[in-house]
């Protein structure tokens, strides 16, 4: 059974805090794309919650989430201009022919990191090495971080379909949302073989 420490009370409360001054933005400016998403993170946040006790997740991996959270929310609540927002601001021109790079897409890759090392702590158990071996187990991480993306992807399209008006994009700034999902999947990957976590089990803190 993980333990709940100070460090879980103390990220708890930071995302507890974002969602109220967040949501009180959102509600203030009748934004019920983003008012969905404070729905969506709250509910993130209390399962993560109360399945502390069965799964151990690492503590980079909850710093991770509640910095995806803060970045989201950020993007859509912070103005840029007179109608603009975070989420609209081209970071670094890449590409003439795309709009990259924008906030939105760096939100993107380190968020499905994040994610994917929540795939891990999740699946610790479920994947032993050497019965999984680690191709298997790189192969699974990175698909169960597309998987968490490509459900990001339906609950935009849901919006698009029940909202008047939103920011999610076309297909081609859904196909770059993908793209920079993978990213962050395999620099997740990555960054879990460098940690050696890749060959052993999980630890709460590591």
């Amino acid at each position: 059974m993980t333990k709940v420490t100070k460090a879980h009370r103390v990220l708890f409360f930071i995302n507890l805090a974002m969602l109220v001054g967040f949501g009180w933005v959102f509600v203030a400016k009748m934004n019920y794309e983003f008012m969905a998403y404070v729905v969506v993170v709250g509910g993130a946040i209390a399962a993560v919650w109360l399945s502390l006790p069965r799964v151990p997740y690492t503590l980079d991996c909850l710093i991770g989430l509640t910095l995806w959270a803060g970045l989201h929310l950020a993007g859509g609540g912070i103005p840029i201009g007179a109608e603009g927002r975070l989420y609209d601001v081209m970071i670094w021109p890449l590409w003439e022919h795309l709009e990259m790079l924008r906030y939105d897409q760096v939100v993107h890759v380190f968020g499905f990191g994040a994610a994917t090392l929540l795939m891990h702590c999740l699946l610790a158990k479920s994947l032993r090495l050497p019965a999984a071996g680690k191709v298997g187990l790189v192969i699974v991480l990175l698909m169960a971080g597309l998987g968490v993306g490509a459900f990001n992807e339906i609950v935009e399209f849901i919006a698009v379909l029940s909202l008047p008006k939103t920011g999610v994009g076309s297909y081609t700034n859904t196909a770059m949302d993908l793209c920079a999902n993978f990213v962050g999947a395999i620099l997740a990957v990555i960054y879990l073989g460098l940690r050696g976590r890749l060959t052993r089990p999980v630890q709460l803190v590591d």
